[in-house]
């Protein structure tokens, strides 16, 4: 005799086995895998969701880290080639300075930077070290209303502010407020 696969208590409707297990037993077992699978879909997300909010908090610091550039001049000699690339900081209240050139002032020279209002004396804004990039302190009002830098050759420490620039300027640019 073959063993039933059906069970009833009323032979007219068998209870047939779905992979071996009754009905009832099989709804139970996939509800429960279900659940199952519901957890793990939630723990997933809420990962996600933290790893999201570590990404966003590290993008934020990084970003108040890097320069923020408002103002920019690339000063040029006479024949128009690049010599120093000036920009302003406002974040650390310093113009980033770097030479593009290869001028070099003597042993008994300084190089000074000037701030070129359209009417009214120049102002000094510091010297330049011998250094390929170099920070000067300065603050947007610094150069709020100003056209144009300038740099010239003084003598050793530079010249008063009183004074102007000693001479041609050995280089100029105009000085443009970028749009943030």
């Amino acid at each position: 005799m073959q063993p039933m696969n059906t069970t009833s208590t009323d032979n007219a409707h068998p209870i047939q086995r779905v992979f071996g297990l009754y009905p009832v037993t099989w709804w139970r077992s996939a509800t429960i895998l279900c659940v199952i699978l519901l957890g793990f879909a939630g723990a997933t997300g809420m990962s996600m969701f933290e790893q999201f909010k570590a990404q966003i908090a590290h993008l934020q610091k990084q970003l108040v880290t890097v320069p923020q550039i408002k103002y920019i001049a690339v000063l040029t000699d006479v024949q128009g080639a690049p010599g120093l690339l000036v920009t302003l900081d406002p974040t650390q209240n310093a113009l980033v300075l770097q030479r593009l050139g290869n001028v070099v002032e003597g042993r008994e020279e300084s190089l000074q930077l000037w701030a070129l209002p359209s009417s009214g004396r120049a102002r000094s804004l510091g010297l330049l070290g011998s250094a390929k990039t170099l920070r000067i302190p300065a603050t947007e009002s610094d150069l709020r209303d100003i056209p144009q830098l300038g740099v010239s050759v003084e003598s050793k420490g530079g010249v008063e502010d009183a004074q102007g620039p000693g001479g041609e300027l050995l280089f100029r640019g105009a000085l443009i407020q970028k749009a943030l």
